[in-house]
């Protein structure tokens, strides 16, 4: 697939460079295109410019909550686009949400661009694992997916396994509002908790 990711952070860095070793086309937009153009040259990536980037199959919104709005702007036209949000909507000291219950990140991006086809994915997985791949203390790290398009859920699962990971449907996307608080969680398990980055949430099924 052609996938467009937005940012040149650490999650930015670590979706490049899966996306690539799986074999998609990947493209990165980033306010530091020094930045951007470094990280795509360590991957095999390209940089390209705003209004292109919606030409991809997929746009991954890799930025934090409150650039999102505002990056998603910038590509212009995204009716009909398969947008996967991984934010989640931190406090400054990373141990809090400032949504929740009532509503959660996803959904204030998709009421900000009803055109959209809008995906929650990858929000409680740490950058350091993204970029070290599937396989975490003898298991398959699973990716949580809420949507409401069952199409675009489709699609992004397709590209959760092409990087090996466990693609686990959560149904619709108002269950974000349960997926950013286990993100907030694991985020504090890994900081708060002093248990680190290398960690996942996941669930036991007894079958």
């Amino acid at each position: 697939m052609k996938i467009t990711v937005i940012g040149a952070g650490n999650m930015a860095a670590g979706f490049v460079k899966q996306l690539t070793k799986a074999g998609h086309l990947v493209y990165i937009v980033g306010r530091d295109a020094g930045k951007s153009e470094a990280l795509a040259k360590q991957f095999g990536a390209k940089t390209t410019e705003p209004a292109k980037a919606a030409e991809a199959d997929v746009i991954i919104l890799a930025t934090a909550y409150g650039d999102a709005v505002n990056a998603l702007r910038a590509l212009g036209n995204l009716d009909g686009k398969v947008i996967i949000d991984i934010t989640n909507p931190l406090s400054a000291d990373y141990m809090s949400l400032t949504l929740g219950h009532v509503t959660s990140a996803a959904e204030e991006i998709a009421n900000a661009f009803p055109g959209v086809r809008l995906v929650k994915a990858f929000n409680t997985i740490f950058a350091q694992v993204l970029a070290a791949g599937p396989e975490l203390a003898g298991s398959t790290v699973p990716v949580f997916i809420a949507a409401d398009d069952a199409s675009a859920k489709e699609t992004v699962s397709t590209v959760v396994h092409s990087l090996g990971f466990s693609a686990i449907d959560a149904g619709g996307l108002k269950n974000a509002r349960y997926l950013e608080p286990l993100g907030g969680l694991n985020i504090y398990f890994g900081y708060g908790a002093g248990l680190g980055t290398t960690i996942a949430p996941t669930w036991l099924i007894n079958k």
